[in-house]
Formats: structure tokens, C-alpha cells, sequence
């Protein structure tokens, strides 16, 4: 089983950039969408040549804003959309597609805003989120797929001194966030194959970032423990154009 994580910065901008094509090279049995930016008819008009998939969506309540969406070739028992706390549900963040031997969740972490503003917050969501989470983890293995907005260790970033504890994505705080879903029994699927390997999923759109690989990875794939040894491969895509992320996945044996 292929799974795929995209943060599209807008499904319909990425509509015109040769998305369909993509998709059909990328032959995922499952892709989840960040950042999808648009209410659920917008999604499923921008999706329509693209055969072969269910299409499940959680939209923010304002418009062009957030939001998460799951394709996938085989239809889940359910899908759920959020977490069940108002303060979060409203942002179109969450989306699960329960199958029969594991569950499948998309999210787009918030991030934590100009000049940190929105780190409190931030704070949190990681908690309440990771709640979830485990409340998850404890019926079924859990393969947790999404921009979590945070990179993770020194390795993640290609300019971590000047960012530390100044830029959204790269504080203590948020980091601190992260470690826990890692304590909680979720294993970093691109870490657990590639310990030491320097690869960024996001780059900014300024001063020529994605050319000179001047990145963050912030995207990720984690999987419960206990389905780790089922995964077969992890990867990260960054000659895949069309947002200011690329995509990135796992192939694994359910």
C-alpha cells in the first residue's frame, strides 16, 4: 500500500500545474491534502479528472482557508472530520479514514503565526491533538500523515541557528510538541529509514529558497510502533513541483 502526504498549497492553484498528471505518476492507493484552501463542491470540481479515488473533505469555515482532504482507491469503514473540541473544529484540520487494520489521519498543524503569535495556541492544539491521537492509537495502529509545521531536530532545517526560538515551525516550544507524539509511540517513518540523511519538504517562496535547497522539513508520515516493521519503504519527493511543499509518503505491507 502507497500512502501519499501533500501539502498543496491550494488545490485549485496546484489544479492547473499538472496535478492530475502527478497523481497518476505518483499511483498512490491513498493521498491526503493539505492545505486544500476551498469548500468541499471546489474540491471535488478541482479533483474531477481525477478517476479512480474517493474523495473525503474537512473544510475550515472561512473560505479559502486550511483544510484537509483524503483519496483513496478503497472505501473506508468510516471517516471522521476533527477532534471534537470546538476551539480547534472550526479550521477544517483533521480528517480520519478508518480501515479494517489501521487508522489513516490527515492533518495541517496550525502554525504558530507572524511574530509567534499564535504559539500559545499552538501549545495547545500539540496536546489536545496528541490526545486524540492516542485515543486512536489505543483501538488501532494509527498512520498519521501532514504538514505538522515544526521541524524536528537541527537536521530538518537548513538554517537552524538564526531560526531557533525566533521562527514559527523551529521554537522549543514546538519541538517540545513534536518529541511527545515520538514518547506516545509514533515513529518518524523517514528518521526510522534515514537517520543522518538531509531532505526538506518545504521551502520558502522568497529569495530563491527551493532552488539553492535552502528548506525545512516539516511534512511527515509517522506510524504506530507496533506496524513499523510493516513499512516498507519512506520517501520524500522534492523534484515534484506545484506547491512550496512536496510530497512526501510510505509504502507499507497492511
Amino acid at each position: 500500500m502507497k500512502i501519499i502526504s501533500w501539502n498543496v498549497n491550494g488545490v485549485r492553484a496546484v489544479q492547473s500545474k499538472g496535478f492530475a498528471e502527478t497523481l497518476a505518476l505518483l499511483d498512490a492507493d491513498c493521498i491526503l491534502l493539505q492545505e486544500t484552501k476551498a469548500q468541499a463542491d471546489q474540491i471535488d470540481k478541482a479533483l474531477e479528472g481525477i478517476d479512480g479515488y474517493r474523495i473525503y473533505s474537512n473544510c475550515a469555515e472561512r473560505k479559502g482557508y486550511s483544510g484537509v482532504t483524503i483519496l483513496s482507491r478503497k472505501e473506508p469503514l468510516q471517516v471522521i472530520c476533527d477532534i471534537g473540541i470546538a476551539e480547534h473544529d472550526s479550521e477544517g484540520r483533521v480528517i480520519v479514514a478508518e480501515f479494517e487494520n489501521f487508522f489513516l489521519l490527515d492533518v495541517y498543524v496550525p502554525n504558530s503565526g507572524e511574530a509567534l503569535g499564535r504559539l500559545d495556541y499552538r501549545q495547545t492544539w500539540d496536546r489536545e491533538f496528541l490526545a486524540y491521537c492516542q485515543k486512536l492509537q489505543s483501538q488501532k495502529p494509527l498512520i498519521a500523515c501532514g504538514d505538522f509545521n515544526v521541524a524536528h531536530r537541527e537536521i530538518d532545517i537548513a538554517r537552524p541557528k538564526p531560526n531557533y526560538n525566533k521562527s514559527s515551525g523551529y521554537t522549543q516550544v514546538e519541538i517540545d510538541g513534536f518529541s511527545r507524539f515520538l514518547d506516545a509511540g509514533l515513529v518518524d517513518t523517514f528518521r526510522h529509514f534515514y537517520p543522518d540523511s538531509v531532505a526538506y519538504s518545504w521551502w520558502s517562496f522568497r529569495a530563491g529558497a527551493r532552488a539553492k535547497n535552502i528548506g525545512w522539513r516539516i511534512d511527515y508520515v509517522l506510524t504506530s510502533e507496533a506496524i513499523v516493521d510493516k513499512v516498507k519503504q519512506a520517501f520524500i519527493l522534492p523534484e515534484i513541483m506545484g506547491s512550496d511543499h512536496c510530497p512526501v509518503g510510505i509504502e507499507i505491507d497492511l
